[in-house]
């Protein structure tokens, strides 16, 4: 009995090709199997073939409009072949340059031809995505976009990083504009690092650190690493949102860091870890009239 196989590889691709011709073949559509699945990968991952192979017994052939559609890689499609050969199932092709039908494993001819095809699909495959890699290369170094249109609308995305330069958080934008997370992330720019070095040209960079005067300095790590240096808690009742990520603060913190080699302390906000340097006096500030 013969049964019929087709693939493609995507499920944007036609299969009308195959399945005209296996029809032609005299194969009924209820003995026809079918994939819309790349073949680089498992056996396992394509039901319909599965379904096939589950099906065909001793004596049965499994029809294909060309031998790549069993698999794309020399090694995959031998292997299927050499299994169905185990169980006494032939394959045999409709379109290939030289036909091949393995029900006969004593024909050396057609032993031969399997492995030439096979070669064959697999070196196609192999130039194919060297073009395609080659074309995405020379498309890029010209500036031109790869890949699908973007579908995000430009004007929302420039407002949504308006949003984040303006200290909103990252939730809060996605309620604002309406563009996913996963869409933020990968359109948005990444913020531009922040500014601790003045270095004019020719010269070393030396770390430039605003410190807060009410923070109590504690002693430098001896190793020069990250440590807490000093902080101070705010007094009840008075709990000023973060003016980065806008989060109730309980107060602040001095740490030690290292920045392009060079030894800084950074004035972060507690609990939420944002680095608040230049807001610290105000905050402190506000501080100071609740206490008085």
């Amino acid at each position: 009995m013969d049964l019929g196989y087709a693939r493609v590889s995507t499920a944007k691709q036609d299969l009308d090709r195959q399945l005209d011709a296996l029809a032609k073949a005299g194969i009924p559509p209820e003995r026809i199997y079918l994939d819309k699945k790349s073949g680089a990968g498992s056996t396992a991952n394509r039901l319909g073939l599965q379904a096939a192979l589950g099906y065909a017994r001793t004596g049965d052939v499994i029809v294909v409009h060309t031998l790549d559609r069993l698999g794309r890689t020399v090694r995959d499609t031998l292997n299927l072949i050499h299994e169905l050969a185990e169980r006494g199932v032939g394959v045999r092709n409709l379109a290939d340059p030289i036909k091949v039908d393995s029900s006969n494993p004593n024909d050396p001819m057609a032993q031969l031809a399997v492995v030439l095809l096979a070669l064959f699909g697999q070196m196609e495959r192999t130039y194919t995505l060297e073009r395609a890699a080659h074309a995405r290369a020379v498309a890029t170094a010209k500036g031109r976009r790869i890949g699908r249109p973007s579908v995000v609308d430009p004007d929302r995305l420039a407002y949504a990083g308006h949003l984040r330069d303006a200290g909103h958080t990252l939730a809060e934008i996605v309620a604002k504009t309406g563009i996913t997370r996963s869409s933020l992330y990968r359109h948005l720019p990444p913020r531009p690092p922040e500014q601790l070095t003045l270095t004019p040209a020719g010269e070393e960079a030396v770390a430039v650190v605003q410190v807060p005067a009410q923070l109590s300095r504690g002693s430098e790590p001896e190793d020069g690493g990250d440590g807490i240096l000093g902080s101070v808690t705010w007094p009840a009742g008075y709990r000023p949102a973060c003016p980065r990520c806008a989060q109730p603060t309980e107060g602040l913190r001095e740490r030690n860091a290292r920045r392009r080699g060079q030894h800084v302390v950074l004035t972060v906000a507690e609990p939420c870890g944002c680095g608040v340097d230049d807001q610290a006096v105000d905050l402190q500030a506000g501080a100071a009239q609740i206490k008085a």
